[in-house]
């Protein structure tokens, strides 16, 4: 029965941060409220505080989830394959991830800073680790190709290339996100403008690295 219970509250806690995600995606965290978040699971405001205390528990919880996740795909896939294969493999489990969290994204990218601490520094200590691992994937692809003080500013560069897909790139879109991170893979090896591989010949290669 006890385990029971807990699978239940956890189930409802569940249920609330897919709702606050939506919301503090949407709304921002500042301009949302208990009542906003309480209308949008169909609980009341009493209801959440059963659950969390306030809003700024909500933030934490959905932010230290969704970052742990983030860097247990990243190792995950790096231990998954050969030290020069973990770059593809990430930037593929990544992109894969990010094609059904947008919402959650969004609220990491815009939200953060409205944590106090020690939550906010929790949460960017967990930023921080996947930085160092995707660090250290280029590092791995591209041996003796970049040097130790620019390896940061590539991986930012990579950021940058995968981060705001939530602007642009929709999951039911004529462009996927496996096909995404074909061409963010494409880029990375041999630069922009450089010949388009078959769509087909993409998905091969990514069929057989499931294998």
């Amino acid at each position: 029965m006890a385990r029971t219970q807990a699978a239940d509250y956890e189930q409802q806690r569940e249920a609330i941060l897919e709702a606050a995600a939506t919301v503090f995606a949407k709304y921002g965290f500042a301009a949302s409220s208990m009542a906003m978040l309480g209308t949008a699971c169909g609980a009341s405001k009493a209801r959440l505080y059963h659950y969390y205390p306030g809003k700024e528990a909500i933030l934490f919880d959905l932010l230290d989830r969704y970052t742990r996740r983030l860097v247990d795909i990243a190792a995950s896939a790096a231990d998954s394959v050969p030290p020069a294969q973990r770059l593809d493999a990430m930037v593929r489990a990544f992109l894969a991830e990010y094609a059904t969290s947008q919402t959650r994204h969004i609220v990491l990218l815009h939200d953060v800073d409205f944590l106090p601490q020690p939550g906010r520094g929790k949460v960017r200590a967990q930023e921080l680790e996947i930085v160092r691992l995707f660090r250290e994937a280029i590092g791995s692809a591209y041996p003796g190709r970049i040097a130790d003080d620019e390896l940061t500013a590539h991986t930012m560069m990579l950021f940058g290339m995968i981060n705001w897909t939530f602007t642009w790139l929709k999951p039911q879109g004529r462009l996927s996100y496996a096909d995404f991170a074909e061409t963010v893979l494409r880029v990375l090896k041999h630069g922009l403008g450089s010949p388009a591989a078959s769509r087909s010949g993409a998905r091969e290669r990514l069929a057989a690295a499931q294998l």
